[in-house]
């Protein structure tokens, strides 16, 4: 066995032997695999650069972090590039879930039924920290709405301080009525009591606000401790007032607790005075003056260092003031006066209360602190706090704490356990921030790649774009490459500004054939612009070469794209100069059309003559002014002087095609026409066209007569160059409208008429007729305008005139029956045709008499005048007026209630004057006396 072993030892030696020993030496990482071999790698800068390209494929986040453990620990200069790819990842949080986590919770505090400020406040101040946009919808409404929200909260604050205030000054005012004389408080007592109840009333309004939960916890004790004070005082005034004033009336009722008040009323009855004498304190020993100022002003001094310490808050520097002055105190305090005494001891507890405050508050504010800082990692599931955020608030914490160690003594032991839960909460930082530079490292690969693909397509795709002329395709890719450029994440300023030159470079490549094209369109497209400019200043606007040239236009945008706003900037300068001249066409016809001939002027002098009477209210000029303007619209046509007479034309002949072309989509101006008669009827229905055949030169005819807008048969299908004939030839003897044998002369005409159709044979030989009287032109749309205007203006004087005049004439008749005065009946014209002389006669019979009618006879006659008038009754008098109207119905022969209204008028009259009745008689009056 022995010699065996020995064989297989030695056959094995020089094949396993040497293998294994390398292996141990250099046993390579189990990250090597994964980062291409960069932890065997032997140089810093191989293993960086192993590094980059490891990070060029976008290895997973949980791959990065395990790298930067391993490979901080070795090389920290490699591990950077590592380390910012986890700084990236963590910093790419989207801002629309900030803004939605930003809104959620202003949401929630104004939903909250107590909203407090300081929260409020610290919402738009973390969330600006935060990245949160405050400017766009929906935190710009949510803001806007907690502002107006503070806004409320601290004027109802403010509210409760002013009506602290008029509470105090209230109170002084009864203090004050407390050392006057008895009778002035008691005049003064009803307004006193006034603004009391006003006071009481508006601290209610305070109380009974949406908004009272959310003032702070301080306001609602000091409202309510000044209405007790206040009621307190009030109630023991009102009841000294009154023991006072019983103390007046009755020798035997006890004084007044008020002391200036029983004095007074002790004087009225005669009593002695009892003022009694108070106690003097015992005065001190003297002291020399010289000790008392040393002493007063070492205590001064000290005294003036505490304030200002209290003052500023400072609990430190106030404590340390305090112990100094009271060993001032111990040295001088014998020699000082009562009042800086007095100064002094209230300087010292202010102090006390301060020192003691803020050590209490301090720890209140750290304990506070250690509890925000524990609950970070104790958040319910789905509401924990990312990087950024937990980054943020940890600094937020540890700086609150350093400003609650410097206004107080520090406390070692709520720090250690603050401290603790701020490092627990910083691992989740951490790991933010190396996946923040994880997204960062891949971002930037990409950006890398996206470079070298567009200078890629540049060499092949955009130059065969360029060649086939397809520029909108050059600019759509170009597009498209620019959008993925912008969304290829976020990178850091440093890495940004070493990609973004590259990026430049390689867009100005591939966008070069675009922009020599859009070079060359430009300067077509000037060259468009200055041939419209000179079509627009001919002097006739040609539209087949505005068409023309527009198509050029379109034709010109729809091949090479360019921006928009220099393309819109571009299409205004070419149209302006078109449009400008349409504008000036239609103006210069607008202005042709609206020339007002001398008519239009006349019936517009008029109208104004008519206004300024409307104004003047005066009912005759106004009437006056009304027939000028009538005469004016029915004047004849006056002819414009230096204007040639109108003379027969023939029709204007059809325009050439180029003629019609230019003007076919231009507005037609009105034109007159001028038709020549025929000369026989067999030529007219021959179809001899009046405009273009003249007449023969041997009939001796009068000249044509002008017929204006002449109107042919219209209908569907009929021949527009046609005189209009009967369908059915002459009027047939069997039709109802048929005329008998003899024309007018059979219905009585005029004889000389009827001889002289007769001596043309009928309706032959018209233009032998005697001429029609012309109408007056057709008015001017300014004119007509105008005149409208006026008349309604004027008709509308006339009324209110009209009714100016019935309301006197009502009140002078009810002043008339006031006065019993006769004199003071309106004349019969006055009050209108519907009241006769001999009524109004018996109206002034009744008022010359003495009253003799009952007040049942008056309220009779009363209701039927309202029946008769038909306006409403009293509430009171409606059961009469049905009562009435009940036995007028069983009164068959009786008059009418509106048959004798007047009677009843008289016999209302003859009653005594009564205010009611004078106010139901005119409303029945002002109906009655209407002229219809």
């Amino acid at each position: 066995m022995f010699p065996f072993f020995s064989r297989s030892k030695m056959s094995d030696a020089p094949e396993v032997t040497p293998a294994p020993a390398p292996s141990k030496t250099h046993e390579p990482h189990p990250l090597d695999a994964l980062t291409g071999g960069a932890f065997s790698a032997a140089t810093s800068g191989e293993r960086a650069a192993r590094i980059r390209e490891w990070l060029a494929t976008q290895p997973a986040p949980e791959q990065l972090q395990e790298v930067f453990k391993e490979l901080s620990a070795r090389d920290k200069g490699a591990a950077r590039a590592v380390r910012e790819r986890l700084d990236e990842i963590r910093r790419a949080k989207a801002q629309e879930a900030i803004a939605a986590e930003w809104a959620e919770k202003a949401q929630a505090l104004l939903a909250a039924p107590k909203l407090n400020i300081a929260d409020a406040l610290a919402w738009q101040r973390d969330a600006a920290k935060a990245g949160a946009p405050l400017s766009r919808e929906p935190l710009a409404t949510l803001k806007a709405q907690l502002a107006e929200r503070v806004k409320v909260i601290e004027d109802l604050q403010h509210r409760v301080q002013v009506q602290r205030e008029a509470a105090v000054l209230l109170a002084q005012r009864i203090e004050v009525l407390s050392t006057k004389p008895w009778r002035d408080a008691q005049a003064a007592l009803e307004q006193l009591r006034a603004d009391i109840a006003r006071w009481q009333t508006q601290a209610d309004e305070l109380t009974g606000d949406a908004s009272w939960a959310s003032v702070e916890a301080r306001f609602p004790p000091l409202l309510e401790t000044s209405r007790t004070q206040l009621l307190a005082v009030w109630e023991a005034f009102e009841a000294a007032l009154a023991q006072a004033v019983a103390a007046a009336e009755d020798a035997q009722a006890p004084l007044p607790p008020v002391p200036v008040w029983a004095e007074e009323l002790r004087a009225a009855r005669g009593l002695p005075s009892e003022a009694v004498a108070r106690p003097e304190r015992p005065a001190k020993p003297p002291i020399a003056p010289e000790v008392r100022e040393k002493a007063e002003q070492a205590v001064r001094s000290a005294l003036a260092v505490l304030e200002q310490a209290t003052a500023e808050g400072q609990g430190k520097a106030s404590s340390a003031a305090a112990a100094a002055l009271r060993a001032v105190l111990k040295e001088h305090g014998k020699h000082i006066g009562a009042a800086l005494e007095q100064q002094v001891h209230q300087a010292l507890v202010a102090a006390g209360e301060l020192e003691g405050w803020q050590r209490w508050s301090a720890d209140q504010v750290r304990e506070e602190l250690v509890a925000k800082a524990e609950a970070l990692l104790q958040r319910p599931e789905g509401q924990a706090l990312g990087g950024r955020k937990m980054q943020e608030t940890l600094r937020q914490l540890r700086e609150q704490w350093k400003q609650a160690d410097q206004s107080s003594a520090p406390n070692h032991a709520l720090w250690k356990r603050f401290d603790d839960a701020c490092n627990a909460a910083h691992k989740v930082v951490e790991e933010w921030l190396e996946k923040v530079r994880a997204e960062a490292a891949q971002h930037r690969a990409q950006r890398e790649a996206l470079i070298e693909e567009l200078k890629t397509w540049a060499q092949t795709q955009a130059q065969a774009l360029a060649a086939a002329g397809d520029w909108k395709g050059l600019q759509r890719a170009l597009h498209q490459f620019a959008e993925r450029w912008r969304d290829a994440g976020h990178v850091s300023e440093k890495v940004f500004a070493e990609l973004q030159p590259l990026w430049k470079q390689a867009m100005a490549e591939a966008s070069a054939p675009l922009e020599a094209a859009q070079k060359e369109s430009l300067a077509r497209r000037h060259a468009l612009i200055e041939e419209a400019q000179a079509l627009a200043a001919a002097p006739s606007l040609r539209i087949d070469a505005v068409r023309a040239l527009q198509q050029r236009w379109q034709a010109e945008a729809q091949a090479v794209p360019l921006d928009r706003k220099l393309e819109q900037k571009l299409w205004e300068s070419f149209r302006q100069p078109i449009d400008e001249a349409f504008q000036r066409k239609t103006a210069e016809r607008s202005k042709a059309e609206a020339a007002l001939s001398a008519r239009d002027r006349a019936v517009i002098e008029a109208a104004r003559a008519l206004e300024a009477a409307s104004a003047s209210g005066d009912a005759q000029q106004i009437r006056a002014a009304m027939a000028a303007l009538d005469a004016a619209l029915h004047a004849p046509a006056v002819p414009e002087p230096g204007a040639a007479p109108a003379a027969p034309a023939a029709a204007p002949a059809q325009p050439a095609p180029a003629a019609a072309e230019s003007e076919q989509n231009q507005p037609v101006a009105p034109v007159e026409y001028t038709q020549i008669a025929p000369e026989s009827e067999a030529a007219e229905a021959a179809g001899a066209a009046a405009e273009t055949v003249a007449p023969a030169p041997a009939a001796a005819k009068p000249a044509p007569r002008p017929v204006i807008a002449v109107r042919g048969d219209d209908r569907p299908g009929a021949q527009k160059n046609l005189p209009a004939t009967h369908p059915h030839g002459a009027r047939p003897a069997g039709r109802r409208d048929a005329r008998p044998e003899g024309g007018r002369a059979a219905f009585g005409r005029d004889a000389s008429r009827t001889g002289e159709r007769a001596g043309r044979g009928g309706y032959e030989g018209r233009e032998g007729r005697g001429e029609r009287a012309e109408r007056a032109p057709r008015l001017g749309d300014a004119a007509f305008r105008a005149q409208r205007e006026a008349l309604e203006r004027a008709q509308l004087a006339l009324k209110k005139l009209a009714a100016q005049a019935h309301g006197e004439v009502l009140t002078h008749l009810l002043t008339a029956w006031e006065k019993r005065d006769p004199a003071l009946v309106p004349a019969a014209q006055q009050l209108g045709v519907r009241v006769s002389a001999a009524q109004r006669n018996a109206w002034v019979q009744a008022l010359s008499a003495a009253p003799t009618a009952s007040a049942a006879d008056a309220e009779q006659s009363l209701l039927r005048l309202e029946i008769a008038a038909e306006v409403p009754t009293p509430a009171e008098q409606l059961s009469a007026r049905r009562l009435l109207q009940l036995q007028l119905l069983t009164r068959r022969n009786e008059p009418a209630p509106a048959q004798t209204w007047t009677q009843d008028v008289a016999k209302l009259l003859a009653a005594p004057y009564d205010a009611a009745q004078a106010r139901r008689l005119q409303n029945v009056l002002k109906v009655l006396l209407r002229n219809k």
